[in-house]
């Protein structure tokens, strides 16, 4: 068996600090600022003149969000007359907070929409509270960082045939023992 091995890249990753901003096209940039000032606490700030279109930059906890006014989108939601399903499997953007029991209060006393889901790993629990902003885009607010960082590297590997030798107790969760296998596996069948 022959197996062709095809170099994805010989360059080093891209020389990234942080992420910057998130960009999102909104029906109304007013009711998206308040939004995002009212409900998750932003602040506005200055954006270029230069710029020829309605918008507006918002920043907070070491993030801005820059909003772009499409009122061309609108034509997308007229046939909707049920807000749309908050879905946690959605695209979203994601912000940590102290007390995942007073952001379900506030949002209550506001008004809004919400779904929660519980994340439970090795009997360490995190919770999500999920919702839409103005123009559908999805929000997490969740105590994630609850869940230590790992590695996948630091999970180890599991023989397939067994071992002599009893497995070590391990961190790692279901997918990461399958994803390191798998590397393994692969490296394994490599052939020159």
């Amino acid at each position: 068996m022959k197996i062709e091995i095809e170099e994805v890249s010989s360059h080093e990753a891209l020389p990234l600090l942080s992420l910057n901003h998130v960009s999102l096209l909104c029906r109304s940039v007013w009711a998206s600022v308040r939004f995002y000032e009212d409900v998750l606490g932003f602040v506005l700030i200055k954006r270029p003149s230069s710029f020829n279109f309605n918008g507006a930059w918002l920043y907070n906890y070491g993030i801005g969000i820059h909003l772009i006014e499409n009122p061309s989108i609108d034509h997308e939601f007229d046939t909707i007359v049920e807000p749309r399903p908050i879905n946690p499997k959605d695209n979203h953007m994601s912000f940590q907070c102290t007390d995942v029991g007073l952001v379900k209060r506030r949002l209550q006393e506001m008004g809004m929409r919400y779904v929660t889901a519980v994340v439970e790993e090795d009997g360490i629990m995190v919770d999500q509270v999920f919702f839409h902003d103005p123009d559908g885009y999805m929000v997490e607010i969740c105590n994630c960082d609850n869940i230590p960082i790992l590695p996948l590297s630091s999970c180890p590997l599991k023989p397939r045939m067994g071992s002599f030798k009893k497995a070590a107790p391990s961190n790692c969760g279901f997918m990461e023992k399958v994803m390191m296998e798998s590397l393994s596996m692969d490296m394994m069948n490599i052939s020159f």
